[in-house]
């Protein structure tokens, strides 16, 4: 009982701090940008202003005009930024998952991500549609007669303005052992600043192992502090047997990657440093 208060006390606490520190901070303005890569190796993002077939006026993020003659100009992209309290940021580029959870958002059709967990987990997911994702990897243990595999499809039939809802099949085959299955459904709600997620998970399998019937409940957040940084949570309950795991961490961004370092305990963890740590790597193409 005391475990159980516990989780609701930190759920709630989360919850507070995400909403008080940045849903007051709603993304007010999304605006297309260009990035211009000049011959010389320049790089310069901004909004056009003028355009002609000789030259190009563009206004960067920090307010310059600058004229860029069109014969310069080696590669333009259009890029996708978002208004965060007076700066622009690029799009988060892993905001369909916490550390290794999926929240309710999904991948739009055709983007897709390359993830390696923990090292020796590796992950790839590619949005088939806006509203279908399909994902999954299998384990590279050097040295082992066999590895796991698994596949994870998502479906999101809920998404509006702040607020995401899916509902998805997480499936491991274990190698000499039962294999692992998880019907889940999951929600999240916030920005690219600051979001919580709340899913619930139903464990079961093809024998009478501990896994059937087990009900899972997922309780995270993330608070992105700056365009290339931010604060992860990611925790479980564990119904059947009472266990809760805690883990809280650091993702760092790029454009197109980003990297997290998180610390996991238990209520079962003991000794003098009671932590694992967690590593993740994402890549989006």
């Amino acid at each position: 009982m005391k475990l159980q208060i516990d989780f609701v006390l930190l759920a709630a606490v989360i919850f507070l701090f995400i909403n008080q520190s940045n849903f007051a901070q709603q993304d007010s303005t999304t605006v297309k940008l260009v990035k211009m890569e000049l011959t010389n190796g320049d790089v310069f993002i901004g909004e056009i202003i003028e355009e002609s077939d000789s030259l190009i006026v563009l206004k960067t993020l920090s307010d310059l005009k600058i004229t860029i003659p069109a014969r310069q100009i080696k590669n333009r992209e259009v890029i996708t930024k978002k208004m965060h309290d007076g700066e622009y940021w690029f799009e988060n580029p892993n905001r369909s998952r916490l550390f290794f959870a999926p929240t309710g958002r999904a991948l739009k059709a055709g983007e897709g991500y390359f993830a390696a967990y923990e090292i020796f987990f590796p992950f790839i997911a590619v949005g088939v549609t806006d509203w279908l994702t399909l994902s999954g990897g299998m384990s590279l243990f050097p040295g082992a007669n066999s590895q796991l595999f698994y596949f994870a499809p998502k479906l999101t039939p809920i998404s509006v303005k702040n607020f995401d809802a899916s509902i998805g099949y997480f499936f491991v085959t274990v190698p000499d052992g039962d294999n692992l299955n998880i019907a889940y459904g999951v929600g999240t709600y916030g920005n690219d600043a600051a979001s919580a997620t709340l899913g619930l998970g139903y464990g079961f399998s093809s024998d009478n192992s501990d896994t059937n019937g087990e009900i899972v409940i997922l309780f995270g957040g993330e608070i992105r502090t700056s365009e290339t940084f931010g604060l992860v949570s990611e925790n479980w309950f564990f119904t059947g047997g009472d266990v809760f795991i805690f883990s809280f961490g650091a993702r760092f961004f790029g454009e197109s990657i980003s990297a997290d370092f998180g610390l996991l305990t238990s209520s079962e963890s003991s000794g003098d440093f009671p932590f694992l740590p967690w590593l993740g790597f994402v890549y989006n193409f």
